[in-house]
């Protein structure tokens, strides 16, 4: 594959970025100088909704354990001693089944196979993402499973060792965004 056709898989097709400078991916942005241009002397103003309602219309995909509210889990899945790590058709077929199990909804699946061996990948949920990263050489698989709304992660902790066959799975829960609402006033969301 030509250079250019992976930059351009990858979203950074090269003959769109031509009248752009810097065509690094980690270019910073002037936002104030872009809302400017973009919309005039209209641009947005920040508001606080204090109104509880809104507050959970612009969260209806956020999760809310008793009150606490936070955009998703963000499960660290880490399998030792597995096995098939170089296997791309179990990996995807354990990463769907993932999937599937999680009630989640699948927008995209990249793996990649480096040589001579491992696989890294990602596939993209409209719920967040499932990523992978594997070192068969040794049997050690790194798998983040990050999903919001009613989605429910912890499903994939099991499927995910037995597609393997791991001896050990260790695993991390993260809960993401936790801060979003002010502690102190949960009814108050800015922008």
């Amino acid at each position: 594959m030509r250079n250019d056709d992976a930059l351009f898989q990858l979203g950074m097709d090269l003959e769109a970025l031509n009248d752009f400078e810097p065509r690094s991916t980690t270019q910073t942005e002037d936002f104030e100088e872009y809302e400017t241009a973009f919309f005039g002397n209209n641009k947005p103003q920040k508001t606080k909704i204090n109104d509880a309602s809104m507050v959970e219309k612009k969260l209806d995909h956020f999760i809310n354990e008793g009150g606490d509210y936070f955009a998703g889990s963000h499960i660290i899945i880490d399998l030792y001693d597995a096995e098939g790590l170089n296997d791309q058709n179990r990996i995807e077929k354990a990463m769907l089944n993932c999937i599937r199990e999680a009630g989640a909804t699948l927008l995209h699946i990249h793996l990649h196979p480096f040589e001579p061996t491992g696989i890294s990948g990602v596939a993209v949920l409209a719920e967040s993402h499932i990523s992978v990263h594997t070192w068969p050489e040794v049997g050690y698989a790194a798998f983040d499973v990050f999903m919001c709304g009613d989605a429910c992660p912890e499903k994939c902790i099991n499927i995910l060792g037995k597609a393997f066959n791991a001896s050990r799975v260790e695993v991390k829960n993260l809960k993401r965004g936790t801060e979003v609402l002010d502690n102190q006033n949960q009814h108050a969301f800015s922008f």
